[in-house]
């Protein structure tokens, strides 16, 4: 785990305080190691850092201001083989392959085994040097192999092409800014801005979906002109003629086995996850698991005991979680591990608000808890946190999936839509509701955030008029069942929200969370069984439960489904300070014209429900979004 940066000038050569700054801004996500490799004029050369370690120092000369015309960042958290063999960017015998990776390969060891039966020969026992060795054997079709989570760099001297790939679901991040000038990256937006060509400007189509989906969908983002590269996607850059190409790797399955019984189905998942949990525990550091008292954190823990007897694991506590600990305490008990509990105060929870808002690099709707959970694993020395995230999207596990039937049934209704005409909320309530013709408008209508017809009330008309409210291009399935629906959930809550907020919460404090439910093997195949095992329509996770009470008390079974996230109008209900900071950077965002000041004094002054906090909440987060990256 770790940060890359680089960037491509098409025309000449660049200022290495480029690289320099830009590997900089995303210290945090590697602190124990840095390195910097530069193309100019046809000749390479490594470099270490000023943060490199002695024996780095010792092998590079550390980077001083120079021209490139390509330059690879590298900022290192050790996981793996913490020897200076790991070290990036890493380069092939012959020199002329390069790369830079960011994330874990958990099959990297049977991958070895295969390139050393081919003739291949290792340096170190890191991952890195698979995928480079790999790469060198079978090109692009390596992406494909890959079971774990990466972003990817490779510079191939001999093809002249630069490329760039992410993970299946997109589990790690990779940013990237496309002009004229040239192409830069990175793993984290605040490293794309420190580069010379780049000038942050708001992109109101970015902002809008985040107001509608509690996040910005992939390829967009909030900032004009940089990118999210899509999952489980390679970019191809041709450094002849700067020509640039996209190709999927991978796809989500279908629907495709027929004969399978509940029980056979059961007994393969529990299979593969215990497979995934074995791989994912592997690390040259301290290893815990993060458990929320829920069903799919709490089986983590308890299939973790049988791969590793000194298994540690953490909850994290909230004045209104009492519940969640509880029953993350029992079952501890219940399989017999190590476990501690940390609590968070309301003044803890809000020492860093701020700070923490900004860190995300665009609006939200909540407040990110897993802060406090990656500090606390930070604090006590884990560098690696196995989570359960991942597994509501795989196994239909959000509330909402329950409405799915209904809504089914409903939409024959909606042509009542244009015939509503009053404009009080129960009305507009029901008008959005019966303007869900897609599967795509269900899926947005389940993300508690602003509303369409609500996010145009608010957006100064000026600014509206330019915003392409047309969704066709996010449209993915419109298949009218549960299938459509989990291909939405995959794609856009998983892959554009959760593990993308996981990642950036986890490496704020250098810590690595891993997934034990998104590998390779178990999503293929839960997503090939067939529609009647994986959703009922009355229960969510039915195929995790099953598969889960062998292993879980009782209590933790039938506990509800709950977000592990704090509630907005818990803190602006019972702290006058959140209040008063809310109210603060509510008259600081009216005076910047970009939204109608009417609305938002509406908003403030009508609240009655968790949705309702959760909007202003949402006009919070962007102006402090907006102090932190566009005021200087």
């Amino acid at each position: 785990m770790c940060g890359i940066s680089g960037y491509y000038s098409f025309h000449k050569s660049i200022s290495s305080t480029n690289i320099l700054e830009m590997n900089q801004a995303i210290k945090h996500r590697g602190p124990d190691d840095e390195g910097f490799w530069l193309y100019n004029h046809g000749q390479g050369i490594s470099f270490s850092g000023n943060d490199s370690t002695t024996k780095i120092k010792e092998q590079f000369p550390v980077l001083q201001e120079r021209g490139s015309e390509i330059a690879l960042g590298f900022r290192r958290l050790s996981i793996v083989d913490l020897s200076e063999k790991g070290h990036q960017p890493m380069l092939s015998e012959n020199e002329q392959i390069i790369i830079t990776f960011n994330g874990e390969i958990y099959n990297f060891k049977k991958i070895r085994k295969e390139l050393e039966i081919l003739g291949h020969v290792f340096r170190s026992n890191s991952d890195t040097e698979v995928i480079l060795k790999a790469y060198q054997e079978w090109g692009n079709s390596v992406f494909v192999m890959l079971d774990g989570m990466f972003a990817i760099c490779i510079v191939n001297l001999v093809s002249q092409q630069l490329i760039l790939a992410r993970d299946r679901v997109g589990m790690k991040p990779l940013f990237y800014h496309q002009s004229e000038e040239g192409l830069v990256w990175a793993s984290e937006i605040k490293a794309l801005l420190k580069n010379e060509f780049v000038k942050p400007e708001i992109n109101w189509n970015g902002v809008y979906t985040n107001f509608l989906f509690q996040t910005t969908l992939a390829p967009q983002t909030c900032f004009q002109d940089i990118f999210s590269l899509e999952p489980a996607s390679f970019m191809t850059i041709d450094l002849a003629d700067h020509k640039i190409t996209k190709e999927k790797f991978w796809v989500l399955p279908s629907s495709s086995v027929k004969n399978v019984s509940e029980e056979e189905a059961v007994r393969k998942i529990d299979e593969l996850l215990s497979e995934s949990i074995s791989e994912q525990l592997y690390a040259d550091v301290p290893v815990a698991v993060m458990m929320s008292g829920g069903i799919d954190s709490t089986l983590i823990a308890s299939k973790s005991k049988s791969f590793n007897s000194d298994v540690n694991t953490y909850t994290i506590s909230y004045p209104f979680s009492e519940e969640e600990v509880k029953n993350a305490s029992l079952a501890a008990r219940h399989f017999g591990v190590s476990h501690d509990i940390k609590e968070v105060s309301d003044h803890e929870a809000l020492e860093q608000l701020k700070e923490n808002i900004q860190h995300f690099e665009e609006p939200y709707s909540g407040f990110e808890v897993l802060i406090n959970a990656a500090k606390y694993a930070h604090d006590r020395d884990f560098k690696v946190v196995l989570s359960g995230n991942g597994a509501d999207e795989l196994f239909a596990g959000y509330s909402h999936t329950l409405k799915l039937n209904r809504w089914l049934l409903m939409r024959n209704f909606n042509f009542v839509s244009p015939f509503i005409f009053t404009k009080d909320k129960f009305s507009q309530r029901v008008k959005n509701y019966f303007s869900q013709d897609d599967m795509f408008d269900f899926f947005r209508q389940s993300q508690i955030s602003m509303r369409p017809l609500e996010a145009k009330s608010l957006i100064a008309s000026d600014i509206y008029s330019k915003i392409d409210s047309n969704f066709s291009k996010y449209h993915i399935s419109e298949s009218k069942n549960y299938s459509g629906y989990f291909e939405y959930d995959m794609k856009y809550s998983l892959s554009s929200h959760h593990v993308f907020r996981d990642d950036l919460s986890a490496m704020k404090y250098s810590v690595e969370f891993r997934y034990p439910y998104l590998s390779n093997s178990l999503i293929n195949y839960v997503a090939s069984l067939p529609e009647k095992i994986r959703f009922s329509g009355t229960q969510n996770k039915p195929l995790l439960r099953k598969t889960a009470e062998k292993y879980l008390p009782e209590s933790v079974l039938n506990m509800p489904k709950k977000g592990f996230s704090f509630p907005v109008h818990y803190f602006i209900k019972n702290e006058k300070r959140v209040r008063d900071f809310i109210v603060e950077n509510l008259e600081s965002l009216k005076k910047r014209n970009f939204f109608n000041s009417v609305v938002i004094d509406e908003w403030w002054n009508h609240r009655e429900n968790e949705y309702d906090w959760v909007k202003i909440w949402q006009l919070v987060t962007f102006e402090l979004w907006y102090q932190k990256y566009f005021e200087k």
